[in-house]
């Protein structure tokens, strides 16, 4: 592993800076932006987990989830269980139609933190796309217990299209 660059203060500082002005970029919805402070921060510590996240969720809000998953990557390749990344690969692999990658990514969260409402949700989302209707809605129930506010969000996904008729789907998204 490449030895960890030396800093002073000032340029740590100088770093920071530039990254809480990509976030704040990013938080405004200006992605492009926001991908030029991650790359400046970038430039000087290639292994900065957050810029490295935060490029992927740029990139992704961009539609382009190759090149997301390739920050993903790089941050998983420094942290194995970064929570936020394996959430992002998983939702770049979705929006790419990848649905087993996507849920093999969510399985792994699931694995440490098995009532995680979000992941369960996403999982049931790609569950469902892939037809298996049983699992898909047996997860969206467990997100639905642990947060009403999934049933909301389920009623109006077009990922669960090939559910609207069902019964269970109704009662859970009613």
């Amino acid at each position: 592993m490449a030895e960890k660059i030396k800093f002073s203060s000032d340029e740590e500082l100088n770093l920071e800076y530039m990254y809480n002005i990509g976030l704040s970029h990013a938080k405004r919805g200006n992605t492009r932006d926001a991908i030029f402070y991650f790359d400046k921060v970038l430039s000087v510590e290639p292994q900065h987990t957050n810029a490295l996240l935060y490029k992927g969720n740029a990139l992704g809000k961009l539609g382009k989830y190759n090149d997301a998953i390739s920050c993903y990557d790089m941050v998983l390749k420094i942290n194995l269980d970064h929570h936020m990344t394996l959430i992002n690969k998983g939702l770049a692999l979705h929006y790419l139609k990848k649905y087993d990658k996507a849920v093999s990514f969510y399985d792994k969260i699931l694995e440490k933190d098995p009532q995680n409402a979000n992941v369960l949700y996403h999982k049931s989302c790609s569950k469902s796309l892939l037809k298996n209707s049983e699992e898909a809605l047996t997860l969206l129930e467990q997100a639905i217990k642990i947060d009403p506010e999934y049933g909301k969000k389920a009623a109006g996904d077009l990922d669960f299209e090939s559910l609207r008729e069902d019964k269970r789907f109704k009662a859970l998204t009613s």
